[in-house]
């Protein structure tokens, strides 16, 4: 009987705790448990003004492609579909953690702008992580998500980033970092891949900021049967003057899908596609609350000829703690692509994006 009344008990303190998270969006917010377990809130509401100028297909946020059109077009458009919410939940040495956003259906989020705009809800992570081993969909352990540079477009230049989430086994020893991920041809023969990816990265880290080394091993299915895939790659956030510092990625060989999102495929027919990728970002303290960045990313391959490039500026001004305002103005440019029609070789777009953040 008191088993059961102190279990009541605890799901009344829940339920209550849970009606005051949603009731005020203002901070993260943890509910203490019972035996040192916790549950934590989290994530942010951003809403973003974007107008683009030129003859890439309007879009949300630039990635490694787009669709080259044979004219320039002018679009303008509203949308809160990055924002995100998360919860994790701790119990002793596990760690439990899931977070969505709502750019469920591509770039878009699927939205309906005749009716209402609705936007399809996304599995970003969902993990358990016991001790030194993670379980789950995450970041790929190829990535340095502390390089991503800040930027209004999500995520910055994409087009030469690391930036894959997918399912893996990870086991970390201090900055070592193994694991075993879910593989896939991009390009090549899809449900062929019987084999998953490996990746080893060991982090340097320090007061004066991080650096990562990573390489990637994988067996790739061509046409013609199957061809192993090695890649490699550098990136790090370094501190330079006072809260100031410069983040970088340079990625080689045969990254494929981990690197630039589109921009270069794994395989072309019969081969293996080998790119080069460079991004770099210097973020600037103009004062406590006001801040920039200037940010450059490009990717080049061998078999495909492709030649992607972003850069951007932007201007952050914090209001409060949790809330801050940006401008940021860039150019994603696509040297050789070509337009469905075939008569358009090229293109390129300007954006103008204006973007408010509420961290909860």
């Amino acid at each position: 009987m008191f088993k059961k009344t102190t279990f009541k008990v605890k799901r009344l303190a829940l339920a209550t705790s849970l009606l005051a998270v949603t009731a005020a969006a203002n901070a993260s917010y943890t509910i203490k448990l019972d035996d040192g377990d916790s549950l934590t809130f989290g994530g942010y509401i951003k809403v973003d003004a974007r107008y683009m100028n030129g003859n890439i297909a309007a879009n949300d946020y630039f990635y490694g492609g787009g669709t080259v059109l044979d004219s320039d077009i002018s679009n303008f458009g509203i949308s809160a579909n990055e924002t995100r919410f998360n919860t994790k939940y701790t119990h002793g040495d596990v760690t439990g953690f899931i977070e969505i956003d709502f750019y469920g259906d591509g770039v878009a989020g699927g939205g309906n702008e005749i009716i209402s705009n609705s936007s399809k809800p996304r599995l970003r992570h969902a993990f358990v992580k016991y001790k030194d081993i993670l379980v789950g969909q995450t970041w790929t352990t190829f990535q340095n998500t502390s390089s991503l540079a800040e930027a209004a477009d999500f995520a910055g230049p994409l087009v030469a980033s690391a930036f894959i989430r997918q399912g893996q086994i990870r086991y970390t020893n201090g900055g070592l970092q193994l694991s075993i991920e879910n593989p896939e041809t991009y390009g090549g023969v899809h449900g062929d891949d019987s084999i998953p990816d490996f990746i080893g990265k060991y982090t340097f880290s320090g007061d004066w900021g991080n650096v990562s080394v990573a390489g990637l091993v994988r067996q790739l299915q061509t046409t013609g049967g199957s061809e192993t895939g090695v890649g490699v790659g550098v990136a790090g956030r370094i501190n330079t003057f006072g809260k100031d510092d410069v983040r970088f990625q340079v990625h080689a060989g045969n990254t494929g899908r981990y690197v630039g999102v589109t921009a270069a495929t794994d395989v072309v027919g019969d081969e293996v596609e080998e790119s080069v990728s460079i991004m770099v970002a210097y973020r600037h303290f103009w004062n406590e609350t006001l801040r920039s960045s200037v940010f450059y990313g490009n990717t080049t391959t061998d078999l495909s000829d492709r030649d992607r490039s972003h850069f951007g500026v932007n201007l952050f001004q914090s209001l409060t703690k949790q809330l801050s305002v940006g401008v940021e103005v860039g150019n994603f440019d696509m040297a050789n692509a070509t337009s469905a029609s075939g008569t358009t070789t090229g293109g390129d777009s300007t954006y103008v994006q204006l973007s408010t953040k509420f961290v909860l």
